[in-house]
Parts: C-alpha cells; sequence; structure tokens
C-alpha cells in the first residue's frame, strides 16, 4: 500500500478480522478500534479508496511460497450465500454442492497450499450475464468497463497462469475439482503453460482410451471415466498415504492408472487439449473399493502413487476454509462495491494466513485453547 494510512487502516483491519466476535462486519471492526468516526474512515478505506489489491495479493503469495511451503495451488469454486440483491454479483443460482437454488455469489479462489496448512492468494468473483449487461446494475457497484463475461473455468485458468507469468510464483501442481469447470479449458490452457494439473472429475466424463495394456479397449469410442478404470480393474496395486496434517493417519487402498486423451468433440476448437497425453487414475480407498476417486492429470511421467499427498490438498483447502477463512469474515463482506469486495477478500486472506502460520495444526478461533483447558 503506497500511503502510511493505508497501512494504517489495512493493519486494523485486519486486527479486526481477527479479534472480532462474531460477523465481521465494518461496523463491528470499527466498534473494536474506535466508533463511528472509524467506521466511515474504514468503509471508505474498503470501498472508495485508491489501493489496488492485485500487489498486495502477489506479497501474500510471495510471503507464503517459503513459509507453508508451498506444494500446490488448489482451486476452489466458493459460493457465499447472501440475503438480499444488492451485494455486489449476486444471484439466484442453482448449487449442485446443495441441491437446491440459493441466493449467493459465486467465486473462485486460489489457495497456497501444503501437507498440513493452506491459505488462499486470489480471488475471482463471478459476475451472472445480469450484472455485465445491466449498466445501472455495473455503475452501482463500480465494476470496471474492462470487466466482461468469464467461465469459471476462463477465470481459473487465468488466475492461476497469471500468478505463474505475471507475479513469478513458482510452478506448482494445480488441483481442482472439475465438476463445474470446462475440461477441456482446464487441460489445453494449463498445459500450454507447463503447468501441471490434477483435476478430480467424474464418472460419467468421456475419455479416450490410448493405452496399450488396456486390450480391447485402446484408440475405440469414448467411455466414460468410470468404465475406463473398472476395465483396469486387473492392473491395481496397493497403495499407503498419510493423510494430511502432522497427527494424519495412514491410510490404504488400490491404485490403477490409464493413458487417455481428451475427445476431440468434448475440446471443440481447443484441438491441442484433446492431443495431449493425459492419465485417468482411479484410487479405491479401504472400505470403499466400488467407488474410486478419479484424477485428471497431465503429470504422466510420475508413478501415480507419487500424487496421493497432493489428492488430499482438495480435502485440506475444505477444511481450512471452514474452520479458519469463515472465522475470519471470508463471507462477511456486504457491500455493494466490486473494488470493495476485492478489497476485503483480500485482506481477510492476509487474516487468514496469519491464523494459520501461528497456528500450525490447530483449529482455529479458540477451539483449540478450549480444549486444552477442558471448556
Amino acid at each position: 500500500m503506497p500511503r502510511a494510512d493505508q497501512r494504517k487502516k489495512g493493519v486494523e483491519y485486519v486486527r479486526g478480522l481477527l479479534e472480532v466476535p462474531g460477523r465481521k462486519s465494518i461496523r463491528n471492526i470499527a466498534s473494536l478500534i474506535g466508533g463511528r468516526a472509524t467506521d466511515q474512515s474504514l468503509h471508505h478505506f474498503i470501498s472508495e479508496s485508491t489501493w489496488d489489491w492485485a500487489p498486495v495479493r502477489q506479497a501474500l503469495a510471495r510471503y507464503l511460497v517459503p513459509r507453508l511451503p508451498v506444494e500446490a495451488w488448489v482451486v476452489q469454486e466458493t459460493v457465499i450465500r447472501k440475503a438480499g440483491q444488492h451485494s455486489v454479483g449476486v444471484d439466484r443460482r442453482f448449487v449442485p454442492a446443495e441441491g437446491r437454488v440459493l441466493n449467493a455469489q459465486q467465486a473462485i479462489g486460489v489457495w497456497a497450499a501444503s501437507g498440513c496448512r493452506s491459505s488462499p492468494v486470489d480471488w475471482g468473483l463471478h459476475l451472472p450475464p445480469t450484472w455485465i449487461d445491466d449498466r445501472s446494475l455495473r455503475d452501482r457497484a463500480s465494476i470496471p468497463d474492462s470487466t466482461e463475461a468469464e467461465t469459471l473455468s476462463d477465470r481459473a485458468v487465468r488466475l492461476c497462469v497469471g500468478m505463474v507469468t505475471d507475479w513469478g510464483m513458482p510452478v506448482r501442481p494445480v488441483v481442482l475439482d472439475a465438476g463445474a469447470l470446462n475440461l477441456a479449458t482446464l487441460v489445453d490452457r494449463l498445459g500450454r503453460k507447463g503447468i501441471p494439473l490434477l483435476a478430480r472429475v467424474d464418472p460419467s466424463v468421456p475419455l479416450l482410451v490410448s493405452d496399450a495394456a488396456l486390450t480391447g479397449h485402446r484408440c475405440s469410442a469414448s467411455m466414460p471415466a468410470g468404465d475406463v478404470v473398472r476395465a483396469a480393474a486387473g492392473t491395481r496395486q496397493p497403495v499407503q498415504w498419510r493423510e494430511f496434517g502432522s497427527y494424519g493417519r495412514v491410510r490404504t487402498g488400490l491404485i490403477s492408472s490409464v493413458a487417455v486423451r481428451l475427445p476431440l468433440g468434448l475440446t471443440g476448437r481447443l484441438r491441442a487439449g484433446g492431443s495431449r497425453r493425459l492419465a485417468l487414475i482411479g484410487l479405491a480407498k479401504a472400505g470403499r473399493p466400488a467407488e474410486p476417486e478419479l484424477w485428471l492429470t497431465n503429470l504422466t511421467e510420475h508413478h501415480p502413487a507419487s500424487l496421493l499427498t497432493l489428492f488430499s490438498q482438495l480435502e485440506r483447502v475444505r477444511d481450512d476454509y471452514r474452520e479458519v477463512a469463515k472465522n475470519v469474515g471470508i463471507e462477511d463482506y456486504v457491500g455493494r462495491s466490486f473494488d470493495g469486495w476485492h478489497r476485503h477478500m483480500t485482506l481477510a486472506s492476509a487474516a487468514h494466513a496469519i491464523a494459520v502460520l501461528n497456528s500450525p495444526g490447530q483449529v482455529w478461533n479458540g477451539q483449540a485453547d478450549r480444549a486444552r483447558s477442558g471448556t
């Protein structure tokens, strides 16, 4: 932040995110620091100030790389429920994880992740067509004219590529759940930049088998990923790995890997994506042999067992979002400003980093302290 007063307000805001009990609204943060006058100045600092959030996020990412240390960049789709219609980007949308329509914002977060800790470093807010096309809504939220319609997949790729090419972050595997994303976009555009990808996929995803070991299926018509893994059941090998965290238990299972490609019909104009060599990995955990996890990756030269710790990063981020991010106010911005949303998410990410770096392996929000004291 270029000015001393901005840095002072930034410290106050992050302190509030860490220390205010309950909802981390600007009003509640101001009450901790100095009352009504502080409320107005903090509101201006978040919603109308001139500081650019991108350099702050870049500095946060650079700070975290050696300290976690970062083993993967995890992309997480984030749905933030809202009560009204005034928050920037809010819309009625079907949320598969909930199985129903919710009034919510939809965002993409990129998280720096290690074996036992993770922290968000960059964010994109998905704007539905109503917010892109309606001039009155754009003006009300001060959405920049340069902001255009973009799919979640396009935004996820742009964030990951930008971290490497613009921010100079180290190349690490991008780990994500491809459920709502376009596989062709991910495979082609990340592959062109030499960025490794590990995507958890649905059993219905169509694939072309290019593995000579799978007799009778090679170069056949596309098959659902679930059928490909079942056809390779005879090649499964036993594996064991330790769950994330310093006290993670050892898990066992069976793993198989099949060389595949994306069908050209799936990739459309992204012909390069269809020609890229990929591996479909099936991981059947002990106790659930009939329900293997399916992962698609361009790390075809790696033994699949060496990737198991990366698979667990999705769960690591999910838990840290619930136990840390929510408790430092990641969902608590209620303003209308597009810039305000990004500034709030930036400082909430900084607060999250402080929490995990100062409480490694512990649950934030005082739960660990209460457990130790027996209360």
